[in-house]
C-alpha cells in the first residue's frame, strides 16, 4: 500500500474510534481491513480512503465486520 494511503487509513480508524467509541477495536480494524481488502487491485488508489471509510461507516451501522466477499 502506498504510504499516503497508509497514513489516510489510519486516519480513517481514527475518525472510526471517535465515531463508534461502543465497538471493539478488533470490530474497528477487522471491518476497516476487510472493506479495504475490496479495493485491492484497483489502479486508481486516490480515494480508496474515502471509499474505504463510507463503507465502514455502513458496515458498522449493520453490526460489524462484513462476511469476506
Amino acid at each position: 500500500m502506498p504510504e499516503d494511503e497508509d497514513r489516510a487509513i489510519g486516519e480513517v480508524l481514527t475518525r472510526l474510534r471517535s465515531r463508534f467509541p461502543e465497538v471493539a477495536e478488533d470490530t474497528l480494524v477487522d471491518t476497516l481491513g476487510a472493506v479495504h481488502k475490496r479495493f485491492e487491485g484497483n489502479p486508481i488508489r486516490d480515494f480508496v480512503p474515502v471509499l474505504v471509510e463510507r463503507a465502514a461507516v455502513t458496515e458498522l451501522r449493520k453490526g460489524g465486520p462484513p462476511d469476506a466477499p
